[in-house]
Parts: C-alpha cells; structure tokens; sequence
C-alpha cells in the first residue's frame, strides 16, 4: 500500500476592492451602506429609512440660513480652565481637541441671519464639541444671543444637541441653566417668540433649562430626548420603561412637544411658524 501525503493548500480569499474613504456611510438605524453624496443632498438623512444624522453648527447654518445672511456673535469668546479640572487627560487638553475638531472656540455657534426673508438670531449646539455640554461660555453665549434678540425685537431659534452639562467646571457649569432661563424670561415678557428645536440627543441640563422653554418645541424624527437617559432610570427605579420612553414620538403623543418635523421641511416650517406668531 502506497501513502501519499496530501498537499498543504492556503486558501487566499479574494480581495474585495477597497471601499474609498469617505464615498459611504454605515447608517447607524438600518445598517445599510450609503453614498454620503445622497445623504449630503438630504439633508444628511438616512434615503432609505428616513435616519437623521448628526450635524454640525455650520452645516446646519448652511441648512437654514438663506445665503450669506449668517453673522457671527462673539466668535472670540472661549472656556477657561476655572478648577483645573483633570481626569484621564487636562481640561485645557480637551477643549484644545475639540476646537480643532469642529472648527468651533466653544459647543455653542449663535448669531444673526435671515430664513425665508426673515431675521432671526438663533443658537446652534453642535454634539461634536464635546458632547454639546454647556459650559460657562456656552450659557453667556446663549444669554447674550437672546439679550441681543430682545434689543432688536428678533424672534430667537435655538437648535439643541447636548449630553448635558459639562462637568469639567462643576458649579459653574449648573449655574447656565438659571442664566439662560431667566434671560429667556425677560425675552418672554416682552412677547416675543422662542423656537426651540430638539435634536438627536437634548439630555441632562439642557433639557432641563432653555431647550424647553420654547413657546413652540418641535423636534426631529426619532430624538432622544429627556434628562436622565433610559438606562439610566431603569437601573434607578427597577422598573421596565414603556416602549419608546424619551423619543420625540412619544413626547409628542405626552403633550410635551408641539411637533415633528423632518430636516428637508424644517426651514419652511420655521419662516411659516415665525410669520404665524409675528
């Protein structure tokens, strides 16, 4: 009897042609991959399940704003380092980053423009500077932005996406929230008229304080938004949440906010309800 030895084969699995960097997104609802020039042209939403991505401050200047109207309001302005805050990396270290990341000095981009005609000054939070926290600089950005609107009789738009409160400055972090609610109140008594636009996610500090005090709230599809997250309050009260628990459909269903609006029809939406109230 003759043995043979059978030959060692590798299999080498054909190489699949390298997707181009930047060509195509994951979108993080369907799981489908998509060609971000379709996304770009929609208003960086999902084409095939209607997923709003997030956006920054700029892009959603460029959404709004009609063309060249945006001015900018104290752009020089950026957070110190009041407690010398550091854990696993400097304070200064952080911010440092995401100024570079964003293009941004603080989470907060506010100003002037026009939608529709219209002049409004608005506020932006942008989630990629650190979250959207609201720092010291942040909340006197927010403050001067609607003191601003109450001197020229501007209706005021902020479009939130925060994580909440930034804790790198403790205390003086919380303080924003009565800062901004109490600015928001002296815009109110002279009857002039806040929009608040909640975005995926609006949480913690912000939620709590000027991102609900809008005369009208209008949400996008599918945000999170509430002050503690889900999980957060499930392990806190042992209890099984209801289904949907914190996202704008529910809050809608709740009374809590006024309506849902997709990013494609948001800026008609704005200059219609802004033509409405004044």
């Amino acid at each position: 009897m003759v043995w043979f030895r059978k030959p060692k084969y590798t299999i080498v699995a054909p190489k699949k042609k390298d997707m181009p960097d930047g060509l195509w997104t994951k979108c993080e609802s369907c799981g489908d991959i998509v060609y971000n020039k379709k996304v770009e042209e929609n208003f960086k939403v999902c084409p095939k399940c209607d997923y709003h991505f997030q956006m920054s401050a700029w892009e959603r200047v460029k959404m709004l704003a009609d063309t060249e109207t945006f001015q900018e309001y104290d752009s020089d302005m950026k957070s110190a380092d009041p407690l010398k805050f550091s854990d696993s990396r400097p304070y200064t270290e952080r911010l440092t980053e995401a100024q570079e990341k964003t293009g941004l000095t603080e989470a907060v981009l506010t100003g002037e423009m026009t939608v529709e005609g219209l002049p409004v000054v608005v506020g932006i939070l942008d989630f990629g500077f650190m979250g959207g926290s609201m720092a010291s600089v942040v909340g006197e950005k927010v403050t001067r932005a609607v003191e601003r609107a109450r001197e020229r009789r501007f209706p005021i738009i902020m479009v939130c996406s925060s994580g909440g409160a930034r804790m790198q400055e403790g205390i003086l972090s919380l303080m924003q929230m009565s800062k901004t609610s109490a600015a928001l109140g002296l815009f109110s008594e002279d009857s002039l008229p806040y929009i608040a636009v909640l975005t995926n996610p609006t949480t913690g500090g912000v939620s709590a304080s000027f991102a609900s005090l809008g005369d009208i709230i209008i949400a996008e599809p599918k945000a999170l938004i509430g002050f503690a997250g889900p999980r957060v309050i499930k392990q806190t009260i042992q209890q099984e949440l209801p289904k949907g628990f914190q996202t704008a459909e529910f809050l809608l269903e709740h009374g809590m906010i006024d309506m849902i609006v997709r990013r494609p029809e948001l800026k008609l939406t704005l200059a219609r309800l802004i033509r409405f109230v004044t």
